[in-house]
């Protein structure tokens, strides 16, 4: 039987704690794996019942030249949901032509290594949705095949200011460097290069309308189009300085691949680069209508009268689903990045 993970984790800081109340943290290499806030203390609560655990992406966030206020310009949020990952070209191409009756969704046949559409997110954006816009915040939505890469990356251009709230429920995917793979596990000859790519913020992302057809063939549904597959790097390239909060409801969002002391390179340090202030992530699949009612929560708390600032309405909102279910899968895969 091996130590419980207070025991390897945090048992070695305990004593220099005494007395402390809020821990900045920096995780480094595997504790990117876990949310601390939730490991088990040996009198029977969690770490977050002894401090707030305020994750940070940097320890330089701590230096007081390099903690700016936030400027939050933006206004309104996004919201990606009800995605079509299996939607064709044809449903593509009404998408970018308005003019024209949309295309009835048709699925086809799901062929082997593809995403399957999450009915969940469909109910939950929708709700959030109804949710800003009773607190008087304007809430875009887009499901179906009008999730599309392009849309989102028109955020943040020239004339099109980043929103305050980005709130994609998807997949998200992440891949182990191939160096370190087993030879030949799970892995073909001719894979996309988002799945054996050298560089780990390609090798992370998210899936977006359409995006089956890049998975499995490794291109565009048409010539001119975006894949649908939203990479880590690109990601990194957006200009999202004006978002307060982004939330990557989809599973392993918050994993990325460990190089060394450089942290994770992957979606959280991928939106970092972008400029968003705050990123909400899951370390695994937590369940759709658990997933959906801790955002409910969440947001409830934010945006409700006076509000509370983000980091006290996520831990609320965590505090709350675990005293409603317990088992720490169906609330303690949601972590907070600052």
């Amino acid at each position: 039987m091996g130590k419980p993970l207070y025991d390897l984790v945090w048992q070695p800081l305990a004593d220099l704690l005494r007395g402390v109340q809020t821990v900045h943290f920096s995780p480094s290499g595997l504790l990117h794996r876990f949310n601390l806030s939730a490991i088990r203390t040996p009198e029977g609560g969690i770490l977050a019942d002894r401090h707030p655990l305020i994750a940070l992406g940097s320890t330089r966030q701590l230096v007081p030249e390099a903690n700016v206020p936030f400027d939050n310009r933006g206004s309104g949020a996004v919201l990606f949901g009800g995605i079509h990952f299996e939607t064709d070209s044809t449903d593509l191409a009404a998408v970018f032509a308005p003019s024209r009756s949309p295309v009835p969704y048709m699925d086809s046949a799901l062929r082997g290594d593809t995403w399957k559409y999450l009915p969940g997110t469909a109910r939950e954006v929708g709700n959030i949705g109804a949710t800003l816009t009773a607190k008087g915040i304007p809430a875009r939505t887009y499901t179906g095949a009008a999730a599309t890469e392009e849309v989102l990356k028109q955020y943040g251009q020239t004339g099109q200011e980043s929103p305050r709230i980005l709130h994609l429920a998807t997949h998200g995917f992440f891949f182990p460097d191939p160096k370190n793979r087993d030879a030949g596990r799970g892995m073909r000859d001719g894979e996309p290069v988002f799945k054996v790519s050298d560089n780990p913020m390609i090798r992370s992302g998210l899936v977006l309308s359409g995006g089956n057809h890049a998975w499995q063939h490794g291109s565009a549904p048409r010539p001119g189009m975006d894949d649908g597959i939203l990479t880590a790097q690109e990601i990194s390239q957006m200009n999202l300085r004006n978002t307060e909060l982004v939330v990557l409801s989809a599973c392993e969002t918050g994993l990325g691949d460990i190089e060394g002391n450089e942290g994770v390179y992957g979606l959280q340090r991928a939106f970092k680069i972008a400029g968003a202030k705050y990123l909400i992530m899951s370390l695994w699949k937590v369940p759709d209508a658990e997933t959906a009612e801790f955002m409910e929560k969440f947001y409830g708390h934010w945006l409700n009268g006076k509000g509370m600032p983000i980091p006290d309405a996520f831990r609320k909102a965590q505090t709350e689903m675990r005293g409603r279910y317990g088992e720490v899968y169906r609330w303690g895969g949601f972590v907070l990045v600052e």
